[in-house]
Parts: structure tokens; C-alpha cells; sequence
């Protein structure tokens, strides 16, 4: 007489509906930053005095580091402003010195972005730099060098340029957080994977 309860059991897991899979960490990461397109509307570099940890510029601004600090943050809970910090501590002559701190200051240490290539050098995988399209993931983080010698970083998106030939990117250029046919318009420094994308 146990087994009809069973058979019932059986039948309707059958044609229960499977569960969806959890978002892939590119997935979570790209939504992560997708989300700011729109929100966050201006550029704006200037120095604030910030949280710690879980420090953040209104959402309505930031720069091109604070769509990677951002993502990574809602994606995973990752908080790049407290590693980075922490990691220069650890380290602080591995750093950059072109600011002429003598300590790390967490206000604005995560939002520049040669500090950031440094803590994913250490952290994270270098990848090589390619004129390739196709060498480049999504979920990717790209350095570029623009003009007057400013260096920029943007995520590789998934979408594709309106020729097929390109991924674009996420970044914020100076309007803002956008989804951009950017990533060969300046030259590229660096490519890198951190967090659970590292694995890849």
C-alpha cells in the first residue's frame, strides 16, 4: 500500500517545472553593471570623503572605476574599496606612488584605476592584450590608455557591435554608465579577471 504514495510523489515531481539555474557569476556581473546604465548619469572625478567600509559616490555620478567597484559589489558582495585597501596596507610599495601618499587613503584609492590594475595583478588573472575580438570574454575588465594620458577601465559585455565584429563594453567615458562600441577606440593596457570570474 506504500508504494501508491510513492508512485504520486514520482508523477508529480515528473511534471513539476524544473527550477531555473542560478545566474552564471558573468551573468551576475554584467546585470550588476548593466544596472547603472541610467542610473548613474554624469561623470564626476572629484575627491569625496566616503564610507568605510562599503563607501560609495551618489549613484547619479561616478567614474569609470566606480562601475567596476559597483558591479562587483551588488554582483557578490565583493567589496573592492576594503580589499584594496587592506591589500595596501599589506603591501603599499607594490602601489603606484604617483600621488604622493605616504599611507592608503580608502576614499579614493579604489577609484583610480592604475591601483586597481595593480590588486587584480595580484589578486586576479592577467590576461594577454590582443587585437583579437574574439580573445575577449564577457565579463572581461579592460584597461585603456585615452588621450592626454588618462587611464580608463570598462567590462566586456556580452552584446555585440552593430557589425557583429565587436563586444561592447560597460563603462562610464564622461556620461555617464553606458553600453559603448569602445573597447579598440583607445589603446588597450591590461585585461583581467577577478573574483569567481577568475576561474575561467
Amino acid at each position: 500500500m506504500r508504494i501508491l504514495p510513492a508512485l504520486a510523489l514520482l508523477a508529480l515531481l515528473a511534471v513539476a517545472p524544473a527550477r531555473a539555474a542560478p545566474d552564471s557569476p558573468v551573468d551576475a556581473l554584467l546585470a550588476a553593471a548593466a544596472a547603472q546604465i541610467g542610473v548613474t548619469t554624469r561623470y564626476d572625478p572629484a575627491y569625496r570623503r566616503l564610507a568605510y567600509p562599503g563607501g560609495d559616490p551618489p549613484r547619479e555620478v561616478g567614474v569609470c572605476t566606480d562601475v567596476i567597484v559597483r558591479a562587483y559589489r551588488d554582483a557578490f558582495g565583493l567589496d573592492l574599496q576594503k580589499s584594496l585597501r587592506e591589500d595596501m596596507g599589506r603591501a603599499f610599495a607594490a602601489y603606484p606612488r604617483r600621488w604622493g601618499l605616504a599611507a592608503p587613503d580608502p576614499n579614493i584609492d579604489h577609484r583610480r584605476v592604475p591601483n586597481l590594475q595593480t590588486f587584480f595583478a595580484r589578486h586576479g588573472r592577467v590576461l594577454p592584450v590582443s587585437a583579437d575580438p574574439a580573445a575577449y570574454a564577457p565579463g572581461d575588465l579592460v584597461t585603456q590608455m585615452l588621450p592626454g594620458h588618462l587611464p580608463h577601465i570598462a567590462i566586456v559585455a556580452r552584446q555585440r557591435s552593430a557589425d557583429g565584429r565587436r563586444p561592447l563594453v560597460i563603462h562610464n567615458i564622461g556620461a555617464g554608465a553606458r553600453m559603448e562600441d569602445t573597447l579598440f577606440a583607445f589603446p588597450i593596457t591590461g585585461r583581467y579577471r577577478f573574483g569567481p570570474l577568475a576561474a575561467r
